[in-house]
């Protein structure tokens, strides 16, 4: 969504992210669709629809009429937006985490959600006691909240809680869609305390992390004056 970049010389821009700032900001934002969205309401049917059609890309939605998706994540969920526009429609349980609690408290007890995580992404630990693995772990439009080390040890955990098919290999997608920088570097944005990348830098941590790209595409149809919009289907390399 829209951005006011400060990037300080001498500074990597994702050294300046402070968890506490970015929790405070959200904090006092609305918990409906238009606080989510940054004034920008009228972009989530587009969004949607495009976040649709690249899971149906990947085999993810329903099969005659069955959800082909057993448990999903959503990572910085916010007020469950995706989660109740579409992975709800395609997942049978749907997992939430997101560290602010006026924002999930609608959720709580709704059809179809599981576990809730009041935790920000780089505290978020799988339920190891549970055995918990999940088809699909959708992250959008939080990811700049972590630093590039708090980010790839994110996706680290992400990928070893994906499901196994019968065959022994990664059944699970991880999907990323976030903003993309178009500036030729990272931006800080000292409102949100969050850093916008560039598709090099994104690519960057996913190898690092261990992680391969199944298909990206870019979002189209939204408003010119926001950020273009690139969506990644990953998962882990295989050995």
């Amino acid at each position: 969504m829209p951005s006011s970049p400060e990037t300080e010389k001498g500074h990597a821009p994702d050294s300046l992210i402070r968890a506490g700032d970015s929790r405070r900001y959200w904090s006092g934002i609305d918990a409906d669709v238009n606080g989510m969205l940054g004034g920008y309401p009228g972009v989530s049917r587009i969004d949607l629809r495009g976040s649709r059609s690249f899971l149906a890309k990947l085999g993810l939605g329903r099969s005659r009429g069955v959800k082909t998706v057993g448990r999903a994540l959503e990572g910085g969920a916010g007020i469950g937006r995706i989660t109740q526009g579409l992975l709800l429609d395609v997942a049978e349980t749907v997992d939430v985490v997101e560290p602010i609690a006026k924002f999930t408290a609608a959720l709580e007890g709704q059809p179809g959600i599981g576990r809730i995580y009041n935790v920000g992404l780089e505290e978020w630990r799988p339920d190891a006691e549970a055995a918990t693995t999940y088809d699909l772990i959708w992250n959008q439009w939080c990811l700049g909240h972590l630093t590039d080390q708090q980010l790839d040890a994110y996706l680290r955990r992400c990928s070893a809680a994906l499901s196994v098919g019968d065959d022994g290999r990664t059944k699970g997608f991880i999907v990323v869609k976030e903003n993309m920088s178009t500036a030729g570097e990272d931006l800080f944005d000292e409102v949100d305390s969050s850093v916008t990348r560039q598709d090099e830098t994104f690519r960057r941590i996913f190898e690092k992390a261990g992680l391969c790209i199944v298909k990206t595409e870019v979002q189209h149809g939204f408003p010119t004056e926001l950020y273009p919009v690139r969506m990644y289907a990953l998962k882990p390399k295989e050995s």
